[in-house]
């Protein structure tokens, strides 16, 4: 027994015949372009809500006209097909036309389908975030391992580095970022120093706040909060202008040029960073104690004796291991922010998320390192 439900409009037409056996066929036929598949897009939506049976064949065997709107719409149903986990094939379509086909990926349509509808399970949400996690991770790896690659064809052949775009965007990251890191390293050693000398006061060790700011800074503070700006300021940058080159196709024409864009795009930023990230530390180090000194010396103590307290707190041993934190910290910073940039997706909105995405990615990583490393010293003994 066979029902018919059909459609003309235009050039275009859809009929769906169901079949008292294992399957229901969908006829498409006339001319499937822009003007033919509009009309009957939300018709053929509806038809295949009334499919029953485990497999649907699609005819297009009398299809006159095919473009990209046409297969768009054929990949449509074969993945809105796919999420019943029914099977799904395809008749007649002749070898032209199958090359427009095979630029959709049915499979990522159902994939992304599934994806927009699931949200109500917490578990399902939970395996998601953690699998999204994993992959992530994976492609974070791969991405280093391209770039040590990179950083070691440079060392052998430095001449295969624009180094011109090295120092310019050092200018960028890091003299253009000069204000702000003083600004708050100044403030930030002030406030720090204020907040701890109104409670040693009471028991006249307002001067020990040299030794609590110089370790702090030196050791820890000065690096991380560096890091974090950078992260804001630089990581963000480096994934907005990588991004914005992956959406507007300049990465295919890179590599199409047989350039690698990780040594042309990766390589001179992730150095340049590495590079003024100490630099940057050292300053916003020194201008934390210059706060710092504000505070003692309104306290009726000479600055000399803040200095001298300041000098014996400290060891090379800390100024070395607040640097090794920086370096690492840059190499974090500039890493995640290409990676994001170069895995750009396309969509308006792409950029966007890659740049959120390289900045809350730094912050965390930035963070896991800074507790290995405080344990790593404690066991060390530095």
């Amino acid at each position: 027994m066979t029902s018919a439900k059909s459609l003309k409009n235009g050039g275009a037409s859809v009929r769906l015949d169901s079949k008292s056996g294992d399957s229901d066929t969908l006829y498409l036929s006339g001319t499937l372009d822009k003007d033919g598949v509009g009309p009957i897009w939300d018709e053929t939506t509806r038809l295949l809500e009334t499919v029953s049976a485990p497999r649907l064949v699609i005819d297009v065997s009398n299809v006159e006209k095919f473009d990209t709107v046409g297969a768009g719409l054929i990949a449509e149903i074969r993945a809105r097909h796919a999420k019943t986990g029914a099977d799904c094939e395809l008749q007649g379509l002749s070898s032209e036309f199958q090359a427009l086909l095979s630029m959709f990926d049915t499979y990522k349509l159902a994939e992304d389908e599934g994806d927009r509808r699931a949200g109500d399970n917490f578990f399902e949400q939970t395996g998601m975030a953690a699998a999204a996690a994993v992959r992530h991770l994976t492609v974070l790896i791969e991405f280093l391992g391209e770039c040590a690659m990179s950083l070691l064809m440079v060392m052998r052949h430095p001449s295969r580095l624009r180094w011109q775009d090295v120092l310019l965007i050092a200018e960028k990251a890091g003299v253009n970022g000069f204000p702000i890191i003083v600004m708050v390293g100044f403030l930030m050693g002030l406030i720090m120093a204020f907040q701890s000398a109104i409670p040693l006061k009471r028991f006249g060790a307002e001067l020990y706040v040299a030794n609590l700011l110089a370790i702090s800074m030196v050791r820890e503070l000065g690096p991380l909060v560096t890091s974090i700006l950078l992260a804001g300021r630089t990581g963000s940058a480096f994934a907005a202008e990588i991004g914005t080159m992956k959406v507007n196709e300049e990465i295919d024409a890179l590599t199409t040029m047989g350039l690698d864009p990780i040594r042309f795009l990766a390589a001179p930023r992730i150095l340049a960073t590495m590079g003024i990230m100490p630099i940057l530390t050292t300053f916003f180090t020194v201008f934390a104690l210059a706060g710092g000194a504000v505070v003692i010396l309104s306290f009726g103590y000479p600055l000399v004796t803040y200095l001298n307290k300041v000098h014996a707190s400290i060891t090379l041993l800390d100024i070395c291991g607040g640097m090794f934190k920086a370096l690492v910290f840059s190499l974090i910073v500039a890493g995640i922010g290409c990676e994001r940039g170069l895995t750009t997706q396309t969509g308006a909105s792409a950029v966007g998320d890659s740049t959120t995405s390289a900045v809350v990615s730094a912050l965390i990583l930035i963070t896991l390192t800074d507790g290995m490393f405080a344990v790593a010293f404690y066991f060390l003994g530095i």
